[in-house]
């Protein structure tokens, strides 16, 4: 049990960690480095925490919107036939919540040709994957539009609409309501004829989008399914494979694995996160590698303590030995050590929590740690604030230097009252 007497005596030297004439300063300096030094490494835990918590939302909400829960095609390369059957089977399926058909392959997109300073500019042409996809069948690309709408109406010229992403749209240096031109290379292959010219189809950007994933901005074109159906050669019942939303993402790879087995040959489904691999493995390893770095601090300011702590002892010896002389146990002064250890993690690890939330919050706020979008799919570090990791990390924190001070606890317990007394320590 820890009595009133540890108590006090515990607070007082925390409050007033003094020493003897001219190391008195210095005693106290190293008392709040002690403390500094564990807010540092909670903070910098902390934020690292949420910084990765963050990424890991981000990216993930990113990639599932662009390929959903689970993506269902046919492990042969060629199109899915009677689609419509099968959206119905999946819909019918306890645990989805949306199916929604692709149309994908890979085109070329051409702007028109513009005029600058009286002469017609050479026309840009880039390679996209042109994705046929109903009205309403992509909400999380019709959330994030900058420019325009995600819209494939027919506009005053008779062209039927295109969305782009932002990077496409510099490459090829269009806006909103510029025309376009789709060049399907697949109905060339299908000719299997030398010099056979793939069908073309002019358009217009109705809309332009920007995820922060360059890569798929540059890449994904959307337009209208049976436009692209037309366009790519695929009949009214074919699809390049079928989208399915769940109501827990979590669940992805049993339901991927559930409908390969049910349906059977050719379907073949996949989830999310088999699909993204790579880009769910870098999630992960930021994840596990940054906090365990961070926590290094951590663990290096709790052991700091025992220097402070044993500097404390050394200052406080002759104290210690005439309240052993008073009749205090040895039991009593490590458990005042303890508490004193206690004391200083307690308050790093407080002092670091608060700093770090008023920090996470701020940049939650402003964004003002900028980051290369081309290297991180996002141009500002991300927060995430998670009540547990501020629980668990502070909890940490006061344990780790509550048993770092057991060491000068133990040393404080060990001295001898009638030699310290009678020869000042």
């Amino acid at each position: 049990m820890i009595g009133p007497f540890e108590r006090t005596l515990a607070f007082r030297y925390f409050r007033g960690a003094r020493g003897r004439n001219e190391r008195r300063a210095f005693l106290r300096f190293v008392t709040i480095a002690a403390v500094g030094g564990v807010a540092v490494g909670v903070g910098a835990l902390l934020l690292a925490m949420m910084i990765v918590r963050g990424f890991e939302r981000e990216i993930e909400s990113k990639i599932v919107g662009f390929g959903q829960h689970v993506q269902v095609d046919s492990y042969l390369g060629e199109p899915l036939e009677d689609s419509e059957t099968l959206q119905a089977r999946l819909g019918e399926m306890e645990g989805v919540e949306r199916v929604t058909p692709v149309v994908l392959d890979f085109s070329l997109l051409r702007a028109k040709p513009a005029q600058v300073d009286g002469q017609t500019t050479k026309p840009a042409i880039e390679g996209v994957l042109l994705w046929g996809t109903p009205p309403d069948g992509q909400p999380f690309i019709a959330d994030k539009m900058e420019r325009g709408a995600f819209d494939f109406s027919l506009d005053a010229r008779g062209r039927e609409g295109v969305v782009i992403g932002m990077r496409l749209s510099e490459l090829l240096g269009v806006q909103v309501g510029d025309g376009v031109t789709v060049f399907a290379t697949r109905t060339a292959r299908q000719t299997g004829a030398f010099g056979s010219r793939p069908k073309v189809k002019s358009f217009y950007v109705a809309g332009i989008y920007e995820t922060g994933l360059a890569d798929f901005d540059e890449r994904f074109v959307y337009t209208d399914i049976d436009r692209a159906r037309d366009l790519l050669g695929y009949t009214r019942d074919q699809v390049t494979r079928i989208d399915v939303t769940l109501d827990d993402l979590e669940s992805s790879p049993e339901m991927a694995n559930r409908i390969a087995a049910e349906i059977g040959p050719p379907v073949y489904a996949r989830s999310v996160y088999d699909v993204y691999r790579g880009l769910f493995a870098w999630v992960d390893l930021q994840a596990s590698i940054v906090p365990l770095v961070i926590s290094t601090l951590v663990i290096v300011a709790a052991f700091n303590i025992i220097g402070t702590l044993l500097m404390v002892v050394l200052e406080k010896t002759r104290e210690i030995g005439t309240v052993l002389a008073m009749g205090a146990s040895r039991a009593s002064v490590r458990r005042l050590f303890l508490i004193l250890g206690a004391l200083v993690g307690a308050s790093g690890a407080f002092i670091g929590a608060g700093l770090a939330l008023l920090f996470g919050l701020a940049e939650k706020r402003w964004e003002f740690i900028p980051l290369p979008q081309e290297a991180y799919y996002l141009s500002a570090a991300p927060i995430e604030l998670r009540v547990f990791d501020f629980v668990w990390v502070t909890v940490a924190a006061i344990v780790l230097c509550t048993l770092a001070a057991y060491l000068p606890a133990r040393a404080a317990s060990r001295i001898e009252p009638i030699r310290t007394i009678r020869f000042g320590g």
